[in-house]
């Protein structure tokens, strides 16, 4: 990484560097979020169909 940040340093482009830098961060906490989301969803999903599962035990009678 040292290497890459002499390289920009040196041809004066601290600017994509910083840019890159954003973007980078901003697409990792993306995918961090939609991936709580999705587990979020699984839980959901589970909770509703043990309620339905409850609900048909209860119903029985």
């Amino acid at each position: 990484m040292d290497d890459i940040a002499k390289i920009f340093g040196e041809r004066g482009d601290l600017a994509h560097l910083a840019l890159f830098l954003w973007a980078s961060g901003a697409s990792g906490l993306l995918l961090w979020a939609l991936r709580e989301l999705a587990a979020s969803n699984r839980r959901f999903n589970d909770f509703v169909s043990e309620i339905a599962r409850l609900n048909r035990f209860f119903d029985r009678d």
